[in-house]
Protein backbone atom coordinates (compact mmCIF):
# COMPACT_ATOMS: atom_id res chain seq x y z
CA UNK A 1 0.00 0.00 0.00
CA UNK A 2 1.06 3.54 -1.11
CA UNK A 3 -0.13 6.49 0.46
CA UNK A 4 2.78 8.93 -0.97
CA UNK A 5 1.01 12.35 -1.33
CA UNK A 6 -2.26 11.93 0.60
CA UNK A 7 -3.38 14.26 3.08
CA UNK A 8 -4.77 11.86 5.83
CA UNK A 9 -7.03 13.45 9.22
CA UNK A 10 -7.16 10.77 12.58
CA UNK A 11 -8.87 11.41 15.24
CA UNK A 12 -7.65 10.42 18.80
CA UNK A 13 -4.21 10.27 17.20
CA UNK A 14 -1.99 10.83 20.02
CA UNK A 15 -2.42 7.25 21.56
CA UNK A 16 -3.36 3.41 20.96
CA UNK A 17 -5.26 2.56 17.77
CA UNK A 18 -4.96 6.00 16.75
CA UNK A 19 -1.36 6.38 16.98
CA UNK A 20 -0.72 3.18 15.06
CA UNK A 21 -2.60 4.31 12.52
CA UNK A 22 -0.69 7.85 12.35
CA UNK A 23 2.44 5.95 12.31
CA UNK A 24 1.56 3.52 9.63
CA UNK A 25 0.25 6.16 7.27
CA UNK A 26 3.73 7.78 7.80
CA UNK A 27 5.93 5.07 6.85
CA UNK A 28 3.50 4.86 3.67
CA UNK A 29 4.25 8.42 2.73
CA UNK A 30 1.17 10.44 3.82
CA UNK A 31 1.41 13.46 5.48
CA UNK A 32 -0.82 13.29 8.69
CA UNK A 33 -3.07 16.02 10.80
CA UNK A 34 -3.25 14.12 14.20
CA UNK A 35 -6.29 15.19 16.17
CA UNK A 36 -6.09 15.16 19.95
CA UNK A 37 -8.07 16.77 22.82
CA UNK A 38 -6.36 17.38 25.51
CA UNK A 39 -3.24 15.50 26.35
CA UNK A 40 -0.48 17.58 24.57
CA UNK A 41 2.51 15.95 25.98
CA UNK A 42 1.68 12.56 24.44
CA UNK A 43 0.40 14.14 21.12
CA UNK A 44 3.69 15.63 21.19
CA UNK A 45 6.08 12.50 21.72
CA UNK A 46 4.01 10.74 18.85
CA UNK A 47 4.50 13.88 16.50
CA UNK A 48 8.24 13.30 17.33
CA UNK A 49 8.08 9.63 16.00
CA UNK A 50 6.41 9.73 13.04
CA UNK A 51 8.55 9.21 10.58
CA UNK A 52 8.76 11.86 7.23
CA UNK A 53 7.84 15.29 7.30
CA UNK A 54 4.79 17.74 7.21
CA UNK A 55 2.76 16.08 9.89
CA UNK A 56 0.71 18.27 11.95
CA UNK A 57 -1.24 18.21 15.43
CA UNK A 58 -4.54 19.36 15.93
CA UNK A 59 -6.05 20.00 19.17
CA UNK A 60 -9.88 19.95 19.21
CA UNK A 61 -12.85 18.31 21.23
CA UNK A 62 -14.29 16.72 18.78
CA UNK A 63 -17.12 16.00 21.13
CA UNK A 64 -18.13 19.60 20.86
CA UNK A 65 -20.39 20.25 17.56
CA UNK A 66 -18.67 23.12 16.15
CA UNK A 67 -15.41 22.17 17.11
CA UNK A 68 -16.05 19.23 14.15
CA UNK A 69 -16.48 22.04 11.17
CA UNK A 70 -13.67 24.00 12.86
CA UNK A 71 -11.01 20.75 12.49
CA UNK A 72 -12.27 19.92 8.81
CA UNK A 73 -11.48 23.69 8.33
CA UNK A 74 -8.16 24.00 9.98
CA UNK A 75 -6.96 20.53 8.43
CA UNK A 76 -7.77 22.04 4.88
CA UNK A 77 -6.11 25.61 5.64
CA UNK A 78 -2.79 23.04 6.29
CA UNK A 79 -2.97 21.07 3.34
CA UNK A 80 -5.02 22.04 0.53
CA UNK A 81 -7.23 18.99 0.49
CA UNK A 82 -8.29 16.41 2.62
CA UNK A 83 -8.16 12.39 1.03
CA UNK A 84 -8.69 10.36 4.02
CA UNK A 85 -10.79 10.79 7.14
CA UNK A 86 -10.18 8.09 10.26
CA UNK A 87 -12.83 8.55 13.01
CA UNK A 88 -10.91 6.73 15.48
CA UNK A 89 -11.61 8.67 18.77
CA UNK A 90 -13.96 6.93 21.23
CA UNK A 91 -14.62 6.29 24.86
CA UNK A 92 -15.81 3.72 26.95
CA UNK A 93 -17.30 4.08 30.65
CA UNK A 94 -18.71 1.10 32.53
CA UNK A 95 -22.51 2.38 33.89
CA UNK A 96 -24.21 -0.99 35.29
CA UNK A 97 -27.48 -0.17 34.91
CA UNK A 98 -28.28 -2.19 38.46
CA UNK A 99 -25.66 0.30 40.53
CA UNK A 100 -25.91 3.68 39.26
CA UNK A 101 -28.78 6.71 39.58
CA UNK A 102 -30.07 7.94 36.71
CA UNK A 103 -28.44 11.36 36.64
CA UNK A 104 -25.21 9.32 36.30
CA UNK A 105 -26.70 6.85 33.63
CA UNK A 106 -27.88 9.81 31.46
CA UNK A 107 -24.77 11.29 31.62
CA UNK A 108 -23.23 8.43 30.35
CA UNK A 109 -25.12 8.08 27.32
CA UNK A 110 -24.88 11.72 26.24
CA UNK A 111 -21.11 12.20 27.04
CA UNK A 112 -21.09 8.81 25.00
CA UNK A 113 -22.83 9.59 21.98
CA UNK A 114 -21.19 12.65 21.63
CA UNK A 115 -17.49 11.67 20.89
CA UNK A 116 -18.29 7.86 19.63
CA UNK A 117 -21.40 8.95 17.03
CA UNK A 118 -22.22 12.44 17.01
CA UNK A 119 -18.52 13.38 16.05
CA UNK A 120 -17.90 11.19 13.51
CA UNK A 121 -21.10 12.24 11.82
CA UNK A 122 -20.27 15.43 12.21
CA UNK A 123 -16.91 14.87 10.83
CA UNK A 124 -18.27 13.03 8.27
CA UNK A 125 -20.47 15.51 7.25
CA UNK A 126 -17.66 18.70 6.79
CA UNK A 127 -15.11 16.26 5.38
CA UNK A 128 -17.26 14.76 2.43
CA UNK A 129 -18.40 18.60 1.34
CA UNK A 130 -14.54 18.66 1.02
CA UNK A 131 -13.88 15.70 -0.94
CA UNK A 132 -16.80 15.69 -3.34
CA UNK A 133 -15.33 19.22 -4.54
CA UNK A 134 -11.81 17.46 -5.01
CA UNK A 135 -13.16 14.49 -6.18
CA UNK A 136 -13.56 11.71 -4.04
CA UNK A 137 -11.89 10.13 -0.60
CA UNK A 138 -12.19 7.75 1.85
CA UNK A 139 -13.88 7.67 5.20
CA UNK A 140 -12.45 5.04 7.93
CA UNK A 141 -14.63 4.36 10.76
CA UNK A 142 -13.24 2.79 14.28
CA UNK A 143 -16.34 0.50 15.78
CA UNK A 144 -15.94 -2.25 18.06
CA UNK A 145 -16.60 -5.63 18.25
CA UNK A 146 -19.03 -4.68 21.08
CA UNK A 147 -21.68 -3.45 18.86
CA UNK A 148 -22.46 -7.00 17.86
CA UNK A 149 -22.12 -9.00 21.10
CA UNK A 150 -23.22 -6.63 23.31
CA UNK A 151 -21.76 -4.53 26.44
CA UNK A 152 -23.49 -5.55 29.75
CA UNK A 153 -21.56 -3.15 31.80
CA UNK A 154 -21.58 -0.04 29.20
CA UNK A 155 -24.69 -0.60 26.98
CA UNK A 156 -24.07 3.19 25.70
CA UNK A 157 -20.71 2.12 24.34
CA UNK A 158 -22.17 -0.64 22.34
CA UNK A 159 -24.98 0.85 21.21
CA UNK A 160 -23.16 3.83 19.98
CA UNK A 161 -20.71 1.88 17.74
CA UNK A 162 -23.60 -0.02 16.35
CA UNK A 163 -25.11 3.13 15.31
CA UNK A 164 -21.95 4.19 13.88
CA UNK A 165 -21.97 0.83 11.83
CA UNK A 166 -25.36 1.79 10.45
CA UNK A 167 -24.67 5.54 9.71
CA UNK A 168 -21.16 4.09 7.67
CA UNK A 169 -23.63 2.31 5.78
CA UNK A 170 -25.81 4.28 4.96
CA UNK A 171 -23.24 6.72 3.93
CA UNK A 172 -21.20 3.95 1.84
CA UNK A 173 -24.46 3.98 -0.39
CA UNK A 174 -24.92 7.84 -0.95
CA UNK A 175 -21.27 9.08 -1.44
CA UNK A 176 -20.51 6.03 -3.64
CA UNK A 177 -21.28 8.32 -6.86
CA UNK A 178 -19.39 11.05 -5.33
CA UNK A 179 -16.12 8.92 -5.49
CA UNK A 180 -16.20 8.88 -1.82
CA UNK A 181 -15.98 5.29 -0.09
CA UNK A 182 -16.36 4.56 3.55
CA UNK A 183 -15.28 1.58 5.48
CA UNK A 184 -15.52 0.18 8.99
CA UNK A 185 -13.06 -1.66 11.59
CA UNK A 186 -14.52 -3.47 14.52
CA UNK A 187 -11.61 -4.25 16.45
CA UNK A 188 -11.97 -6.33 19.78
CA UNK A 189 -10.37 -5.48 23.10
CA UNK A 190 -6.92 -3.94 22.35
CA UNK A 191 -3.56 -3.45 24.00
CA UNK A 192 -4.00 -0.03 24.37
CA UNK A 193 -4.39 2.41 27.81
CA UNK A 194 -7.71 2.77 27.25
CA UNK A 195 -7.97 -0.81 26.99
CA UNK A 196 -6.01 -1.89 30.06
CA UNK A 197 -7.75 0.75 32.13
CA UNK A 198 -11.42 -0.61 31.19
CA UNK A 199 -10.99 -3.79 32.53
CA UNK A 200 -10.25 -5.75 36.01
CA UNK A 201 -7.83 -8.81 36.30
CA UNK A 202 -10.63 -10.86 35.91
CA UNK A 203 -12.42 -9.70 33.01
CA UNK A 204 -8.96 -9.58 31.49
CA UNK A 205 -8.36 -13.19 31.90
CA UNK A 206 -11.72 -13.76 30.76
CA UNK A 207 -11.37 -11.97 27.53
CA UNK A 208 -7.87 -13.74 26.70
CA UNK A 209 -9.92 -17.12 27.15
CA UNK A 210 -12.25 -15.82 24.00
CA UNK A 211 -9.84 -15.97 21.47
CA UNK A 212 -7.41 -19.16 20.50
CA UNK A 213 -4.47 -16.66 20.19
CA UNK A 214 -4.52 -15.73 23.90
CA UNK A 215 -3.90 -12.16 23.52
CA UNK A 216 -5.44 -8.85 22.98
CA UNK A 217 -4.89 -7.15 19.46
CA UNK A 218 -2.03 -5.08 18.95
CA UNK A 219 -2.68 -1.80 17.55
CA UNK A 220 -0.89 -2.41 15.15
CA UNK A 221 -2.92 -4.74 13.85
CA UNK A 222 -6.13 -2.59 13.73
CA UNK A 223 -3.74 0.09 11.76
CA UNK A 224 -3.41 -2.51 8.88
CA UNK A 225 -7.13 -3.34 8.52
CA UNK A 226 -7.69 0.91 8.43
CA UNK A 227 -4.97 1.07 6.12
CA UNK A 228 -6.59 -1.58 3.54
CA UNK A 229 -9.69 0.13 3.69
CA UNK A 230 -8.24 3.46 2.94
CA UNK A 231 -6.22 2.06 0.09
CA UNK A 232 -6.19 2.50 -3.46
CA UNK A 233 -8.08 -0.53 -5.02
CA UNK A 234 -10.16 -1.36 -1.80
CA UNK A 235 -13.12 0.81 -3.47
CA UNK A 236 -15.40 -2.28 -3.66
CA UNK A 237 -15.16 -3.39 0.11
CA UNK A 238 -17.36 0.26 0.62
CA UNK A 239 -19.93 -0.38 3.57
CA UNK A 240 -17.82 -3.23 4.53
CA UNK A 241 -16.88 -3.75 8.41
CA UNK A 242 -14.23 -5.82 8.94
CA UNK A 243 -13.77 -7.39 12.51
CA UNK A 244 -10.09 -7.82 13.79
CA UNK A 245 -11.02 -9.49 17.24
CA UNK A 246 -8.78 -13.08 16.51
CA UNK A 247 -11.60 -15.04 16.17
CA UNK A 248 -13.35 -14.42 19.45
CA UNK A 249 -16.33 -13.42 18.04
CA UNK A 250 -17.81 -14.32 14.68
CA UNK A 251 -20.98 -13.10 13.05
CA UNK A 252 -22.76 -14.79 10.71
Amino acid sequence: MDFSGKKVLITGASRGIGKATAMAFAEKGAQVGLNYRNNIDEAKRTLKEMPGKGHQLFQKDIGKTENCKELIQEFIETYGRLDILVNNAGIFQHHKIDEIDFEEWTQTWETTFRTNLYAAAHLSYWASQKMMKSGGGRIVNVSSRGAFRGEPNAPAYGASKAALNAMSQSLAKKLAPHNIFVGVVAPGFTETEMGANALTPEERERLLAETSFKRMAKPEEVAHAILFLASEGAEYCSGAIIDVNGASYLRS
